[in-house]
């Protein structure tokens, strides 16, 4: 074994099981994929045998007592990550988590406190931090290249609803789809918010309304220093996925745009036209997802801190859940009534 590498477990080998898979045999190097687990055997042992791994359980406890595994990557469902994580920590495994921790904050709390305790590194799957554009917009709101900021906007719209069983195990828009913007919000600015204030409605599939849910929403969040923000969700945006963020300020704004397959630009008679943007997340984001793993990755090998901690993670949730509440009471919803 090489000293300079670190050995992995994957856990979970569903779609996002499947990409962290590629990267870490494939586009990390200080990785090696050892070892890959799911409840469903043949979806391990096909996503090993498709990435070159030599051995696929059913069992995840079966990679937490393997001796030369330093750390996980849990993909799993969401309400298995809590227990997950807590046994991989007390097993003495660096822990890399999907979002969320979980829906429940008592749970998360008894999570983190655990991995506290074991003292190893925790990181968590928000993706969208580590993406060149929205880092970018954050070093320009740091820099004050745009003055004192006042306004924050993120439209982040997906190409087409998922599954109505997916919905119903998802904790709904604000916990599964706004949540990835509820943590970049913070993040841009620097700034915790003080109040959320929550609409939505089901416009796209009558189905998702009878699933508890909703498919389009705006959240409105109100921070510490005064910035007001705005956060546009959509389930189903028909020209591909729509992600875009503005901060404005006093001397000026920042924007990203939507990433496009190609960057080219088509003049005719009658019109000038482009190319749809990216349709899926994993092509928007793919570069995104390599560089947080390859940031967890470097974090343990150097005994760096965490580039994503657990309180982060925790952040986010509670303001999916005032998010929630403020829906549901048609007021708004300080992050603190929910903690």
């Amino acid at each position: 074994m090489d000293s300079d590498k670190l050995n992995v477990g994957l856990i979970g080998a569903g779609r996002i099981g499947r990409l962290h898979a590629q990267h870490l045999s494939q586009r990390i190097a200080g990785a090696r994929l050892l070892m890959i687990s799911d409840v469903h055997l043949e979806s391990a042992q096909s996503c090993a045998k498709q990435h070159h791994v030599d051995q696929a359980v059913s069992d995840y406890h079966q990679i937490l007592e393997h001796p030369d595994i330093g750390a996980v990557v849990i993909c799993s469902p969401t309400d298995t990550h809590a227990e997950i994580m807590m046994d991989a920590a007390q097993h003495g495994k660096h822990i890399f988590c999907e979002k969320p921790i979980d829906h429940d904050l008592a749970k998360i709390d008894q999570a983190l406190e655990t991995v506290n305790k074991a003292g190893v590194l925790l990181q968590i799957g928000f993706n969208r931090r580590f993406d060149s554009n929205h880092r970018r917009i954050k070093d320009a709101v740091q820099n004050g290249e745009i003055g004192e900021p006042h306004l924050l906007h993120i439209v982040s719209r997906d190409p087409a609803p998922p599954s109505i069983e997916y919905i119903k195990s998802s904790g709904g828009i604000f916990l599964d789809m706004s949540i990835h913007d509820l943590d970049m919000a913070p993040y841009v600015l620097g700034q915790e918010v003080e109040e959320v204030y929550a609409a939505g409605s089901v416009k796209i599939d009558p189905a998702i309304g009878e699933a508890g849910d909703l498919d389009t929403a705006v959240i409105v969040l109100k921070f510490s220093n005064g910035v007001m923000g705005t956060i546009e969700n959509s389930r189903q945006a028909v020209y591909g996925y729509d992600q875009r963020v503005e901060v404005f300020g006093s001397g000026g704004s920042v924007t990203s745009d939507n990433r496009y397959p190609n960057e080219v630009t088509v003049f005719g008679t009658q019109n000038i036209h482009r190319d749809l943007p990216h349709h899926f997340f994993m092509d928007r984001y793919i570069d995104s997802y390599v560089d947080e793993m390859s940031q967890f990755v470097s974090a343990v090998l150097t005994g760096q801190p965490s580039p994503l901690e657990g309180s982060a993670g925790r952040a986010a949730v509670v303001l999916a859940l005032a998010a929630w509440k403020s829906y549901r009471e048609n007021r708004p919803v300080r992050p603190d009534e929910v903690v």
